[in-house]
């Protein structure tokens, strides 16, 4: 599936790509509605269905992925909240194996993320993943989420790649169609990015159920 003679750069997604996206869904779709119906002094239904309107309004923009801009809108402290069920951060089978194979061949690894700083500076503290990558880079740090076409440009001149001989991994549909787009020479979507949720399409895009799939050979 890969020829990693002709992978310069990897560029890997977070949140359903490295980690389980259980986490995330079972903050936003459980535990975010229960603390805002506690808030507001409401029903869970209700708030699950206030909740609901409120992220569709904005799904896709960078205020979407923005811990501090819920935290606004809301009127609660969202970093606070998502350290209250951190224990369901975890990283996916193969994770591990695979960002070490990528040092072993001396692969430039970037993980690129929609996540805010305040996201990301927690799951790296309890995943302790942030070792493995020779640069990091959220949507924030550029202004724009990864959907928008112009994403690549800005992340070029922060982290220049050859987008021929560049590996990007990621879990979402619209992402990648915003990759392929740019023109990356080689696109992967992981199948199952929430352990606890259903396999999604493949959308076009070659695919992967877990790293075991696409780990390089052991040398002799």
């Amino acid at each position: 599936m890969i020829d990693w003679n002709q992978i310069e750069t990897v560029l890997l997604d977070m949140d359903g790509t490295l980690l389980d996206l259980h986490f995330d869904n079972y903050f936003w779709l459980e535990h975010v509605p229960r603390r805002y119906a506690e808030h507001r002094s409401c029903s869970l239904e209700q708030a699950k269905e206030e909740l609901g309107g409120r992220t569709r309004s904005v799904e896709g923009t960078l205020d979407w992925y923005c811990v501090d801009y819920w935290s606004r809108e809301l009127g609660l402290d969202i970093a606070l909240l998502k350290a209250e069920v951190d224990h369901l951060i975890a990283v996916h089978p193969h994770v591990i194996d695979f960002l070490a194979a990528m040092r072993a061949l001396e692969k430039r690894v970037v993980l690129v993320t929609n996540a805010h700083q305040k996201a990301l500076s927690l799951k790296m503290e309890r995943t302790k993943l942030h070792g493995y990558f020779d640069l990091v880079v959220t949507s924030h740090d550029l202004g724009l989420p990864k959907e928008d076409r112009q994403f690549w440009d800005r992340l070029q001149q922060v982290a220049p790649f050859d987008r021929r001989h560049t590996l990007f991994v990621d879990d979402s549909q619209p992402v990648l169609e915003s990759a392929r787009d740019y023109g990356m020479g080689w696109l992967l979507r992981v199948l199952r990015p929430d352990t606890r949720g259903p396999l999604r399409e493949a959308g076009g895009f070659e695919a992967i159920h877990d790293f075991s799939e696409i780990l390089p050979p052991s040398p002799e």
